[in-house]
């Protein structure tokens, strides 16, 4: 067991960002901005903490975690777990978080928070792991596609599990987790990670084929086998874990946010910046790497990091997202973004999610030219887009229109932001330090 503090102000928050006519109203006001130049550090991952926070679970004692960003997803979170139980701290300036789940007083977590994040899912495999039960409502978060949590179910019925679903809800027990093959139809990213996080504790060996090999999977990993777990095949399609009778605390820093390093190399290409990225694992990056390349962007390694500039012409591409370590679908809006403006035809084919294309319409506000084809969207570059009121759809449609917005002539207007702030810690600020004009606004009259 171990001794903490529980963060008063986590629920707080999280009815502010869900319910907060505050964060309802805030927006992004952006303004023409060419040459973005400088140096940010890039954040810790927000899909990489989120797992991990789900699987302190796993252990009755003390977890600390190093560069933990302060997101509204992390809170949300957060706020599930101390609500099963846990306590925590969160030291928001040093990026430091202490979790202990400590014996958790219940196994079901709340509707009102699962609904609105679609990581709450996760919590399950540890809670079938080490309490043989949960009650979980189905997930929510972005609205970019069904992604259903069927492969989640498989796996735990092949674990050993009875399942029961009414009601919104999903109300899983088992009398022991057994060891298991597992063949995923898909090789989804969350059911690869609810899975390995539920095997650790099992009796016997698991083996999970056609896992998700995603950064993402490699850290949880990573993670585990500091706590004790043994697994092996990380990062591969086929993950092996023995399960042991009990895991430890222990230390661990979370990987550097390769989805907002590839934002911030977008937004060099697209400002023709000069933009050096600090805390960055460039093998995580080289799909985006790859990508940028062709479109004429110059990428290298520097003493202070990785450099993104721009030298001649842009060049239009071909892009297909694909599970790691093809395109991410998370880069597809952003990079969507960079292409409405380079001259010639690029192509668009997303076969992760089969609603990913919300930003189009608004993108087509500002002046884009794109024309949706079933899962593929056809750009033709223009010669410039012109600032409007659009609206952020999703977290990283988001993203993709304050990009576009950093290159629109005029002042684009863009609401909606709680979305975006989902997943990019202070993006405005990061952005105002390489000398982009955007401010945060709170309503019509008061700026921040």
């Amino acid at each position: 067991m171990c001794e903490s503090q529980t963060i008063g102000h986590t629920i707080f928050a999280i009815i502010l960002y869900y319910k907060g006519d505050a964060e309802i109203m805030a927006k992004f006001i952006v303004e023409h901005s060419e040459n973005l130049s400088g140096c940010i550090k890039i954040s810790g991952s927000k899909n990489a903490v989120l797992p991990i926070l789900a699987a302190s679970i796993l252990t009755e004692k003390e977890c600390l975690l190093h560069q933990v960003p302060a997101l509204t997803d992390v809170y949300a979170m957060i706020t599930i777990l101390e609500n099963l139980g846990a306590t925590v701290t969160f030291d928001t300036k040093k990026e430091t978080l202490k979790i202990c789940s400590g014996v958790l007083k219940k196994q079901e977590e709340e509707y009102e928070l699962a609904e609105k994040m679609r990581a709450s899912f996760l919590i399950m495999g540890p809670l079938l792991a080490k309490y043989k039960q949960a009650k979980i409502p189905l997930p929510g978060g972005c609205p970019i596609g069904t992604r259903p949590v069927d492969l989640h179910l498989k796996g735990f019925l092949a674990l050993g599990c009875k399942i029961k679903q009414e009601h919104g809800y999903i109300d899983i027990t088992t009398k022991g987790l057994k060891g298991a093959n597992i063949y995923l139809d898909f090789p989804s990213v969350g059911a690869t990670e609810n899975i390995m996080m539920a095997a650790t504790l099992a009796n016997g060996v698991t083996m999970i084929q056609n896992a998700a090999a995603e950064p993402e999977i490699s850290d949880l990993a990573a993670f585990l086998k500091k706590m004790g777990a043994d697994i092996e095949g990380e990062g591969t399609d086929t993950i092996v874990i023995r399960g042991v009778k009990e895991l430890n605390g222990t230390e661990h820093t979370i990987i550097p946010d390769r989805i907002e390093a590839g934002t911030f190399m977008t937004a060099a290409a697209i400002t023709n910046g000069d933009i050096i990225l600090e805390n960055i694992n460039e093998e995580h990056l080289k799909p985006i790497i790859a990508k940028l390349s062709e479109t004429n962007v110059k990428i290298e390694m520097v003493k202070e990091g990785l450099r993104i500039y721009r030298k001649g012409k842009l060049q239009p591409i071909h892009l297909k997202t694909m599970p790691f370590p093809g395109f991410p679908t998370d880069m597809q809006a952003p990079f969507m973004s960079l292409m409405t403006m380079i001259k010639g035809t690029s192509l668009v084919t997303e076969t992760v999610f089969e609603n990913r294309f919300q930003h189009v319409s608004e993108l087509k506000r500002m002046g884009a030219n794109i024309k949706i084809e079933s899962r593929s969207a056809v750009i033709e570059g223009v010669d410039k887009l012109t600032g409007s009121q659009v609206k952020a759809t999703d977290l990283r449609a988001g993203a993709a229109l304050i990009l576009s917005a950093l290159a629109a002539e005029g002042k684009t207007e863009i609401s909606d932001i709680y979305h975006v702030e989902r997943g990019y810690y202070k993006i405005e600020e990061k952005l105002k330090s390489l000398g982009a004009k955007i401010l945060r606004c709170e309503d019509d009259n008061e700026e921040s």
